[in-house]
């Protein structure tokens, strides 16, 4: 099948790098008019490049002999042999050229390898069968995602195709996570591991009140997160939610009753899936909506959620890393956004849910990664962006009389296909503060803690919780007790014993403000 590749200045808003020619996904999506993101397109150029190719802004540049040709297979090939892989392009390049052509493709070269992983994903995506396409003859498997390049699951072999199924997901939902040196680097680590070795070394009291702390911790950074500051019973409510984390079964009636938990009052909010659309965003001084990214249609929610659990389901099969199955289904169910309120309190419980029942944490224990990602919410927004960002122009909608979206084309699968990378390192890079800090600070803050109060209470004989307030007034004051709470709740103290607990307070604490003072607001004070 030959097409019209032209030679365009720009592509996607993009320039194009000068004397190159588009190539692979981006000049097919390009002659194909397909609308989907292409998002780290490529170019060959009409010059040597030394090392074959080179990467320049968005772009990756390739030396003149690598230019494939002018048909439409010369540039599926070029695509699947040099290009990372992206689902939802295949699949739109899929629906728009004519299965004869595809099937052509395939009969071309039916034992080569790009024709192969095409043909399959083309019946993967599409759901149905290349006529005229006989089965592969028997000749060596291959796998769908080079191992090297990419984490995979475990492969399912498709005798039709002598193809080995190795993706994450299900022709209805998957994600993909290219294998970087960063993601490498963290699952070498061991941190689930380093996590239980810290809880061994800890008495079963301290752990327990060191997951208490970090729970409530990350409870209240969830709803920062949100611009909320929530009233401590429904912090300690949604806490009871959390914590039950991965002792039920993920599915859509256990995320309806987690929704159900977290708005109580649901006079003013659908509980489960959402009946109408959804944006983040502003409004303007009509209230109308100034989206940044539009969820899923209302009535793709049912698919989408079922064909995401599916796929989380099979992640946790293979075994994959529970850290970054947890960033595909949690980050996967931020993006389809099938809640009315609280999708992003909700997508972070799916963090902890994944983790849990991998048992990644330790028992009864819940990471603050609320609380880092609070900490780094630049970091945590972009990472978000990076994905639904470049979908937004692939959405058509206009306001409703009730000032919301309503979306006008199919868009389904912008939200089935994504890749996971940058997501699931930024989560990565979270886990590992929890584990190598914040989880060894809060124990080793609560044992200086437990050793203040008690030699506070050999010198003073005073009630316990008037002893905590005088650590905490201390620690809070840079190690003197402020002249307000001295003329109050202690002004029968002489001076002497005032400085006294206040040098106790000092040397039990010492090092410990420069060391570790990054979530000091975790744990201000106890009871």
């Amino acid at each position: 099948m030959r097409l019209n590749f032209k030679k365009p200045t720009s592509f996607q808003e993009q320039r194009i790098p000068e004397a190159s020619k588009l190539a692979g996904f981006a000049a097919l999506v390009n002659a194909l008019s397909i609308e989907a993101p292409v998002r780290r397109p490529s170019c060959v150029s009409e010059k040597h490049i030394r090392g074959s190719h080179r990467e320049e802004a968005l772009w990756t540049v390739f030396d003149r002999r690598y230019w494939p040709g002018d048909t439409f297979g010369d540039h599926l090939s070029f695509a699947l042999r040099h290009e990372r892989i992206d689902l939802l392009v295949l699949k739109r390049i899929f629906e728009t050229v004519p299965a004869a052509s595809m099937a052509e493709f395939v009969r071309e070269a039916p034992n080569g390898k790009p024709n192969r992983r095409a043909w399959f994903l083309y019946e993967l995506l599409i759901g149905r069968n290349l006529k005229k396409v006989s089965d592969a003859e028997n000749v060596t498997a291959i796998d769908v995602l080079d191992a090297e390049a990419y984490f995979t699951g475990k492969p399912r072999l498709s005798r039709r195709h002598r193809v080995r199924d190795n993706l994450l997901g299900i022709g209805r939902f998957c994600p993909i996570i290219r294998r970087t040196k960063l993601l490498t680097e963290f699952i070498a680590q061991e941190l689930a591991k380093k996590a239980s070795e810290i809880i061994g070394r800890t008495t079963a009291h301290l752990a327990a009140r060191a997951a208490s702390f970090m729970l409530l911790a990350d409870s209240r950074a969830s709803f920062e997160i949100e611009g909320e500051r929530p009233p401590r019973n429904r912090l300690e409510r949604w806490g009871r939610a959390v914590v039950q984390a991965g002792k039920n079964k993920l599915t859509l009636d256990e995320i309806v009753r987690l929704h159900s938990v977290l708005i109580e009052d649901n006079r003013f909010v659908h509980t489960g899936l959402r009946p109408d659309g959804v944006f983040l965003g502003e409004r303007d001084h009509n209230g109308d909506p100034l989206p940044e990214f539009i969820g899923a249609r209302p009535g793709d929610l049912t698919d989408l959620m079922s064909a995401l659990l599916e796929a989380n389901d099979r992640m946790m099969a293979d075994e994959i890393d529970p850290v970054l199955q947890s960033a595909a289904s949690a980050f996967g169910f931020v993006y389809v956004h099938p809640l009315q309120d609280g999708n992003g309190r909700l997508h972070r419980c799916l963090i902890h849910h994944v983790l849990a029942e991998r048992k990644f944490t330790p028992p009864g224990m819940v990471f603050p990664v609320s609380s880092v990602m609070l900490d780094r919410i630049d970091q945590y927004r972009t990472a978000l962006q990076s994905h639904s960002g470049p979908l937004m122009r692939f959405i058509d909608w206009r306001p409703t009389p009730q000032s919301n979206v309503e979306v006008l084309n199919d868009t389904a699968d912008l939200y089935r296909y994504f890749d996971c990378t940058d997501t699931a390192e930024f989560l990565y890079a979270c886990v590992q503060r929890t584990v190598q800090f914040d989880l060894p600070r809060e124990i080793d803050f609560l044992r200086r803690h437990d050793e203040a109060l008690r030699r506070i209470m050999d010198t003073v004989d005073m009630p316990d919780r008037l002893a905590k307030d005088f650590i905490m007034f201390v620690r809070q004051n840079h190690g003197m007790l402020p002249k307000r709470r001295r003329s109050h709740e202690f002004i029968k103290l002489t001076d002497d014993e005032v400085a006294a607990l206040e040098a106790v307070i000092r040397e039990t604490f010492e090092h410990f403000e420069n060391d570790n003072n990054a979530l000091d607001h975790i744990t201000t004070s106890e009871g």
